[in-house]
């Protein structure tokens, strides 16, 4: 009987940030997101992060271009009871297809590729390395990039190969600034991420 309890508490809490997700009225230049646990608020990027996600897009347009896919910025995506907002992804051009059933967002089920652009401090850090890492694979999105300034002077990181059990990727694969970082599959393979979109390494 405990156990039960238990498993009902948990769906219950779930329900109630989903529930007080949805009703938020979130603040300007901030994000609100479900990754694990509490409701998290984190600001929107500064210039460089705009920067890189900028290029990124423009670069993914022309690679996509007549594939009926298509690459998307800082909307909702959906897993069940947890909601992320990446700074780019891939999505299908009809994106209808995909939309969740109350209008939020988009379902990851649909989404093969998601990309988070770092932003300063140990705490952007560990969200886009270690919790979302989780919560991506956990959701079975196919490849998660990582574009990481405070890497050791710059690094792209690619991962494929979702467990969602284990809420872990299979494949990591770090490419230093300076180099080219490969997307492996998808609708998005052969896609480079180099110098043109993150810039040299960082001194």
């Amino acid at each position: 009987m405990s156990v039960l309890v238990v498993e009902e508490t948990v769906v219950n809490l779930d329900q109630q940030l989903w529930q007080a997700w949805k009703s938020m009225d979130v603040p300007e230049g901030f994000r609100a997101e479900i990754i694990e646990g509490p409701i998290t608020l984190s600001p929107t990027g500064n210039i460089r992060h705009a920067r890189i996600n900028r290029r990124l897009l423009v670069a993914l347009v022309g690679h996509l271009e007549g594939s009926g896919w298509a690459p998307g910025a800082d909307c909702n995506v959906i897993d069940g009871l947890k909601v992320f907002i990446p700074d780019v992804y891939v999505t299908p051009e009809d994106d209808e297809e995909i939309e969740h059933p109350d209008g939020l967002g988009l379902l990851a089920s649909g989404i093969p590729l998601v990309v988070e652009t770092v932003s300063p401090g140990a705490e952007a850090r560990e969200r886009d390395h270690v919790r979302k890492h989780r919560a991506y694979a956990a959701a079975g999105i196919p490849v998660y990039v990582i574009i990481d300034d405070y890497d050791d002077g710059g690094a792209v990181t690619v991962l494929t190969g979702p467990d969602r059990a284990r809420g872990a990727y299979a494949s990591s694969t770090r490419t230093p600034y300076g180099k080219e970082a490969v997307i492996p599959e998808g609708p998005a393979k052969g896609f480079v991420i180099g110098p043109d979109i993150t810039g040299e390494p960082r001194g």
